[in-house]
């Protein structure tokens, strides 16, 4: 699934959070969303998961306006991983994940087998197949993030959407999590907090700031130190990671 967002202009409340953003992510790549606090991240993904009309430019997907397809027919095409992953109710492991398979089902259709086994595939991809009849609300912040990816893999879209998704986790659950969202194929969107996991992890970097696109292309030709220190106000080091050898960045305040 191609992704591309020509001329995108978002706004809240008459004010315009994003301003004329372009980005592509191609079938397969991982495309980083970083920037400052405040700099339009999460705003420019809920145009793509259709939490937020945008009053300017087009999100298209293989080509088709996302805006104008049925909202069922949306929802085949891309899935989303938020940060605010809490459920109200007591949901089983297993409920949460079939949540996935609404797009694929009428109204009043019970779940069939293909539902059945579509939950437990996702559920074996995340490792998470043990806890299927746990509570959701038992499991630990990175079991939840998992479980919630699954319920984007079971809604079998080829686009995954995900807004933070290593927030609020120890740092043994974010990696883990990283590994497993680019284990997955799919093409794949994030806004993401941390400098070294957007270097380490993404194919393509997007930087924005106070709503605009400053640099877009590979991390290591886009997270410079001088471009780091305009835009983020830190210090930084870049290299080869000591016990991975992945692309690696350290940063450091100023005083």
């Amino acid at each position: 699934m191609r992704l591309e967002i020509a001329g995108l202009t978002a706004e809240i409340g008459s004010r315009a959070i994003v301003c004329d953003v372009d980005l592509v992510a191609e079938p397969g790549r991982f495309v980083g969303l970083v920037g400052p606090n405040g700099s339009g991240k999460s705003t420019l993904l809920r145009t793509v998961y259709r939490a937020l009309r945008p009053t300017g430019g087009v999100v298209s997907l293989d080509g088709r306006d996302l805006w104008r397809m049925p909202a069922r027919q949306a929802a085949r095409r891309r899935a989303v991983v938020t940060q605010h992953g809490e459920l109200s109710a007591e949901f089983s492991v297993a409920e949460v994940v079939a949540m996935g398979r609404a797009p694929h089902k009428g109204l009043f259709d019970r779940e069939s087998a293909a539902d059945r086994a579509a939950v437990d595939e996702a559920l074996e991809r995340v490792d998470m197949r043990w806890a299927a009849d746990r509570l959701f609300s038992t499991l630990s912040g990175g079991e939840r993030q998992r479980v919630l990816v699954a319920r984007g893999l079971a809604q079998e879209a080829p686009l995954l959407v995900l807004d933070e998704p290593t927030n609020h986790l120890d740092v043994r659950a974010q990696l883990s999590l990283l590994d497993l969202i680019r284990s997955l194929g799919l093409t794949l969107v994030a806004a993401l907090h941390d400098l070294d996991h957007a270097v380490a992890y993404c194919d393509h970097l997007v930087v924005l700031k106070d709503g605009r696109v400053r640099a877009s292309g590979p991390p290591l030709e886009v997270l410079t130190p001088e471009f780091v220190a305009e835009v983020f106000g830190v210090r930084a080091h870049i290299g080869p990671h000591p016990l991975t050898g992945r692309p690696h960045i350290a940063v450091a305040s100023f005083t």
